[in-house]
């Protein structure tokens, strides 16, 4: 009887599915506790956790919703650059030194996930937010908010390209490589929308740390592009010498 060898690759998936197992197990018990707790008291587990909620972020307050939703967006945009850095860095194979390719693969893909995880806090807190609140209309419709329509809309586009591309990643198989390349192309523009979208809509763009961040992360961008580009044009000569060779033999 074969055994399946023990390959860094095969280690790397059981330590995800252990690592899913772990946060399911511990999600289990958070909910467990808040059930026991909610039946002792006598409240509902909605209840329960809304008091729990509201007692450590004071969510009840108008300001709130308006620092979540500023935060979620901060930290959505932080998680779409550091994907669009790994997703060139990884095209570039400066990681293949050290990492193996189905991690760099799965890094980026989860990073692009959770980046869509953050700008949807970042969109339903608006919803519920009383500061400045937005329909459901123009969270989804771009250029029809009420609060500056221009750069508004500019990040909803970027959104549902950011969604596009992600959606790329489960249908690689399907559409083909050179399909899944063209599409991904269209990370410098989410990028770029999301960028424009921080730094005309956000209300933390005059602070000079805001305006560092922007201007950091764009320089790294970039650089790591011109790296790809430049790193790809040298690949191409010693083909374009090898088919020269070969034209001057094949004559001679």
């Amino acid at each position: 009887m074969l055994q399946q060898s023990n390959t860094p690759e095969n280690d790397w998936i059981s330590t995800r599915l252990l690592l899913a197992l772990i946060g399911v197990l511990l999600g289990l018990i958070a909910l467990a506790f808040i059930a026991i707790v909610a039946m002792v008291s006598g409240l509902s587990v909605t209840s329960l956790a809304g008091r729990i909620f509201n007692a450590l972020f004071a969510v009840n307050s108008v300001q709130a919703l308006w620092y979540v939703t500023r935060a979620a967006g901060i930290i959505a945009y932080l998680l779409l650059w550091l994907a669009t850095a790994w997703g060139l860095a990884v095209s570039s194979k400066i990681f293949d030194p050290w990492l193996q390719g189905a991690f760099t693969y799965d890094f980026h893909q989860f990073l692009s996930l959770l980046a869509i995880g953050f700008v949807v806090l970042h969109v339903l807190v608006l919803l519920a937010d009383r500061y400045l609140p937005f329909s459901l209309a123009a969270i989804l419709v771009p250029f029809v908010a009420p609060y500056r329509p221009l750069w508004v809309g500019v990040g909803i586009i970027g959104f549902y390209l950011m969604l596009l591309v992600s959606v790329t990643f489960y249908m690689r198989r399907r559409i083909g490589m050179k399909a899944f390349r063209t599409i991904h192309m269209l990370s410098y523009a989410t990028f770029a929308f999301a960028a424009l979208h921080g730094l005309t809509a956000g209300t933390d763009s005059p602070l000079p740390v805001t305006q560092l961040m922007y201007a950091g992360t764009l320089l790294v961008i970039v650089f790591l592009t011109v790296y790809r580009i430049a790193m790809s044009l040298m690949s191409k000569q010693p083909q374009k010498l090898v088919q020269r060779t070969k034209e001057v033999v094949s004559h001679s």
